[in-house]
């Protein structure tokens, strides 16, 4: 029965075509950021209570056709902070950094953000919750938008975080 189970479980990520990358480890650092001319267009995590961590995905999409100015935030948080963090006016975010704490179980969090000469953002809005303490999450940025924002609170009782995200539609100014 096991074996079987094995099996159809092999043959649905086969089917799909898409096997998971994490970007990191539990307890490692994460750093990701989409190539140039790209934002990030899905956040895919993964939580573990043995380890009261998480893993996380992320995919991008083509957003420039000209060249970017890029930077990396400072740290957006001290552990066990709530934060809200929003690129700069007519930025996109196109990359996040962290690094884990074991005292803390909580992660510090940067964000990295592009912008091309041109574009604007426009019609901005804020997510609800995407997860809930403990639970896997694929949350995908609507379609014509794009991700400029991120807000999330630590619960100690958890050890988790909860995670909300801020997208925009762009338009040539």
């Amino acid at each position: 029965m096991r074996r079987a189970a094995l099996l159809l479980l092999l043959a649905g990520v086969l089917a799909n075509g898409k096997e998971v990358h994490w970007e990191n480890g539990y307890d490692e650092n994460l750093s990701f950021a989409c190539a140039p001319g790209q934002s990030i267009s899905y956040v895919k995590s993964q939580h573990s209570n043995s380890k009261e961590d998480r893993m996380w995905e992320f995919g991008c999409k083509h957003t420039f056709d000209a060249s970017t100015e890029c930077f990396w935030s400072p740290y957006a948080n001290d552990f066990d902070q709530q934060f809200t963090y929003e690129c700069p006016p007519n930025h996109v975010m196109a990359g996040m950094s962290s690094y884990h704490s074991n005292k803390h179980e909580d992660r510090r969090w940067q964000f990295y953000c592009c912008r091309s000469n041109g574009y604007c953002n426009a019609d901005c809005q804020w997510t609800t919750y995407v997860n809930w303490f403990d639970e896997a999450f694929h949350w995908t940025v609507p379609n014509m938008n794009y991700l400029v924002g991120t807000d999330s609170y630590h619960e100690n009782k958890h050890e988790d975080r909860r995670w909300k995200y801020m997208f925009c539609l762009q338009r040539k100014c």
